[in-house]
């Protein structure tokens, strides 16, 4: 007598996946989230560099970013503390909510204390505990920092140095065990806010809570949803492995390491990206004119309007 096929039992992050896969290929997106096309490009770091590392540095192509960690005042002492470096999927979230709220309620100015909280229930991220903590501290981390950005073209270099957050307010948390910097109020510097209306790039908030586990797959997602659209669609665009590792391999000393585990976030993208065509093989990665992740006509990129 056959057995019957053992029932294949899934992880809680593969049906949150398949879930949202079979959503956003069925529905339009009921909420749309945003992220500036250059953070769509140049990441953070993935894993906690250490809070005695200041800088961190990351090269796409002839595009440069360099974050520096930055300092803010203890409301308790009154005194400058160092910040660590952001990192992690944490402060991926965060720069997508400041971005979203940005465009969402056409103001620098975002409330975090209440909207941070939503932002986090609607990613099914506990809203009290670590999950929430780590939030607020990556949030600070961020605020706190200082961004160059740079590209060099024909011997000549093009650098911008700006703060995403301009002013913050740091309050007292409720429970002593709790860390104190913890901004409840952001305003984003008016150059940042002034580039988002510009260059933002629409994402299905779907999509970004699938994905919310993991830096990596949240870093090949907002990039194929900002890249895709503008591929020629009479030309395909071809990108050797090693390409990528510099881009997202951080962490992997060796090239074929990271193309394992990219093939395997690339699958879980492709899950909450489904109109994403592109091709894997042994010598890269092929990228074709696709749609993308928000249909044009429910864009808005304008904080002017």
């Amino acid at each position: 007598m056959t057995q019957p096929p053992e029932q294949l039992t899934l992880t809680r992050h593969q049906k949150k996946l398949v879930e949202a896969s079979g959503l956003i290929q069925a529905e339009r997106p009921d909420r749309i989230d945003y992220l500036h096309t250059i953070q769509c490009q140049c990441g953070i770091p993935y894993n906690n560099p250490g809070d005695d590392v200041r800088e961190w540095d990351r090269k796409q192509g002839n595009a440069m970013l360099r974050i520096e960690a930055g300092s803010a005042i203890d409301p308790r002492t009154g005194e400058f503390v160092r910040l660590g470096l952001p990192y992690g999927e944490k402060p991926r979230l965060v720069l997508i909510h400041l971005a979203s709220e940005a465009v969402r309620t056409g103001q620098p100015v975002v409330d975090v204390e209440d909207s941070m909280t939503a932002f986090a229930r609607s990613l099914r991220i506990e809203t009290n505990g670590h999950h929430l903590r780590m939030l607020k501290d990556q949030l600070a981390r961020l605020a706190s920092a200082t961004l160059r950005m740079g590209i060099v073209e024909e011997g000549r270099a093009v650098q911008v140095n700006t703060q995403i957050v301009s002013a913050f307010d740091l309050w007292f948390p409720k429970q002593a065990d709790q860390r104190v910097l913890w901004p409840s109020t952001v305003r984003l510097s008016e150059e940042y806010f002034q580039s988002l209306g510009r260059h933002a790039v629409p994402l299905d908030h779907r999509a970004i809570a699938a994905l919310s586990g993991s830096s990596m797959a949240l870093d090949v997602y907002v990039w194929l949803a900002q890249r895709l659209h503008r591929i020629s669609p009479k030309k395909d665009q071809f990108i050797a492995w090693n390409s990528l590792h510099q881009q997202f391999g951080q962490g992997f000393a060796r090239v074929r390491d990271f193309r394992r585990r990219f093939l395997h976030t690339l699958r879980q993208v492709q899950a909450a990206y489904p109109d994403a065509k592109l091709e894997a093989d042994e010598k890269g990665v092929t990228l074709r004119n696709s749609r993308p992740p928000v249909a044009a006509k429910t864009q808005q990129f304008s904080l002017l309007e």
